[in-house]
């Protein structure tokens, strides 16, 4: 949310591996003029898509590595227009998991894009999960 050349993303769990935000894209994103590039379509999907693997337990939230994402482009993302976007955890198994993301046009409901993803635990050694706070990771409240 503080980077200040983030997506800021307010995301909200709806219920424990189901996860939901609003966002839209501002012109400095866009491939082509009006539509949101593939990457950041990508990078939407990739954070939607770990986010829901992280748990509600904000004192322990579980991080994660993208290890493979598949990307369906269904259709042209808009910029400047209000998107909601969606992402299921999925299977886990041990230190990998599967989650789901899609891109929604809020008006219609039309499925634009959407991910499947494997992502798999950052190890322990690499990522000291009791420095949250120090590291910048904190819960925003309502």
């Amino acid at each position: 949310m503080e980077n200040p050349i983030g997506l800021h993303l307010r995301i909200i769990q709806i219920e424990p591996g189901l996860i939901e935000t609003e966002f839209s894209a501002p012109d400095h994103f866009q491939g082509y003029p009006g539509v949101l590039h593939g990457g950041i379509v990508a990078a939407l999907l990739d954070e939607i898509s770990g986010r829901s693997q992280m748990g509600s337990d904000p004192e322990n939230p579980r991080f994660m590595f993208t290890a493979k994402l598949e990307v369906k482009y269904r259709k042209n993302v808009p910029v400047g227009k209000k998107l909601r976007i969606l992402g299921k955890a999925g299977k886990s198994r041990g230190k990998v998991a599967e989650a789901w993301a899609g891109i929604y046009d809020s008006v219609s409901n039309e499925l634009l894009a959407e991910g499947s993803a494997l992502h798999i635990d950052v190890p322990s050694d690499q990522f000291d999960t009791s420095r949250l706070g120090e590291l910048g990771w904190k819960v925003y409240p309502d």
